[in-house]
């Protein structure tokens, strides 16, 4: 795995900074009661358990762990030096069962993605653990309210700390991506669920206060939240990659349909990142795109098939795929927040579209990039009754319909993403080559 000297640099200070913190950590660190190597065992095997079978999250392309609460719980009840050594323990052994393949050479190009991800919770825990030694509450009693402000602001560390890490060698690495937009955007994505694994943290806190008992009773119902949350997503997960498998399954009947679904989807995702939206609204118009013509199923072969141009009764019959795909889709929860994107991809900026002739900023942002991508694929692509048009040419059309077919911004977005310059407006006087029929 090569990266970025930038990114190796930055991966190599972390390393740095995590072995310095073990090891310091270790020289300080005793455990006073049998308790307490009870519960730093309990700990670890909980939280390898919770990273090898943490949560994939595809709305937001993330991974979320339970592992949190307990790595927070860690630093909270055994204190900063025990708390470093569980995450260290716990990280380390999770990210070699989950990487450390029997192949050499996969073995090597595993070494700096577990090198990154122990260091970086390493050094993580290490800084919220600052906070603790520097007010001498270690470990941290929850008796008054300082107490709880103090666990809240070093969850605040960590929370900022964990998502600028993971952020920041992505930013390295991937030179398009904002490293400020993004971590502002995931700060109010994932806002929330740290917030309840930092709960939970205090939760177990709190038990320990009672007896060691109590907080491994309390371990149960978090366990159980951890496995309904992993069951939903992944039937939520099923859910998605059967539609998608229904669309991928017309390539038996249409070939064009399914490679141009994969492909509309792959375009609509890049400009919607040259929009500068959130990773959200991104992997909302993916999921869109993906499916945006799976109501052709409901269409006869005679009229999908046509090497033609289609007739007035047949073209009606057309029209009705974006409305059928839409009522496939809207019964999943999944899919909820993008029906209208489906609805309405065929839609136009000037009202001529359909199914409902809607109008300008009438229509949804996503129906209109999805559009867009859908005809320039539509454009570049051999047709039943057609070839291709050179690249020259669609961009010419794309020109052309900007401000008529198309939201000009968007229009705009896409020509930077095909390495076009923004194209004005066209004059009122000249007449903008038709869309073509998708």
């Amino acid at each position: 795995m090569r990266l970025p000297y930038r990114a190796g640099f930055f991966v190599v200070l972390l390393v740095l900074l995590a072995l310095a913190s073990v090891v310091f950590a270790a020289t300080r660190s005793s455990f006073a009661s049998a308790d307490t190597v009870i519960l730093f065992v309990v700990f670890v095997i909980l939280a390898l358990l919770a990273e090898i079978y943490a949560t994939w999250v595809p709305a937001y392309n993330w991974e979320i762990s339970s592992s949190i609460a307990i790595y927070l719980a860690g630093l909270f009840i055994l204190g900063p030096s025990l708390g470093v050594l569980l995450v260290f323990a716990a990280s380390l052994l999770s990210e070699l069962f989950l990487r450390w393949n029997s192949d050499e050479s996969d073995r090597t190009s595993s070494i700096i993605p577990i090198a990154f991800n122990v260091s970086q919770l390493v050094v993580t825990v290490t800084a919220a653990g600052f906070l603790l030694q520097a007010l001498h509450k270690q470990p941290l009693q929850l008796i008054g309210l300082s107490d709880f402000l103090l666990a809240i602001a070093s969850f605040g560390v960590y929370f900022i700390l964990n998502l600028s890490f993971v952020i920041g060698i992505v930013a390295l690495t991937e030179k398009r991506k904002s490293f400020l937009h993004t971590l502002a955007e995931s700060i109010r994505q994932f806002f929330v669920q740290y917030l309840v694994l930092c709960v939970s943290a205090l939760l177990l806190t709190a038990l320990y206060s009672l007896s060691l008992w109590h907080v491994l009773l309390a371990l149960f119902p978090l366990t159980l939240v951890h496995v309904s949350f992993r069951g939903y997503v992944r039937l939520q997960t099923e859910a998605r990659k059967t539609f998608e498998q229904i669309s991928r399954l017309l390539d038996e009947r249409d070939h064009y349909t399914a490679v141009h679904s994969q492909q509309v989807a792959e375009l609509a995702v890049e400009i919607a990142m040259e929009m500068g939206l959130s990773q959200r609204e991104i992997e909302k118009a993916d999921i869109a795109a993906r499916v945006h013509d799976i109501g052709k199923v409901a269409i006869p072969d005679s009229i999908l098939l046509k090497p033609g141009p289609l007739s007035e009764e047949e073209w009606a019959i057309m029209k009705r795929h974006p409305v059928i795909s839409a009522e496939l889709i809207e019964g999943l929860e999944i899919y909820g927040p993008v029906v209208d994107a489906v609805l309405h991809e065929h839609e136009r900026w000037d009202g001529s579209g359909y199914p409902d002739g809607l109008k300008g900023e009438e229509i949804p942002l996503l129906a209109r990039i999805i559009a867009a991508a859908d005809i320039y694929n539509a454009l570049t692509t051999d047709r039943p009754y057609r070839k291709a048009f050179s690249a020259e040419k669609t961009v010419a059309i794309l020109e052309g319909i900007r401000g008529t077919d198309l939201d000009p911004q968007v229009a705009d977005a896409l020509l930077r993403v095909i390495g076009v310059a923004s194209a004005e407006a066209p004059a009122l006087e000249e007449i903008p080559s038709p869309a073509p029929e998708v």
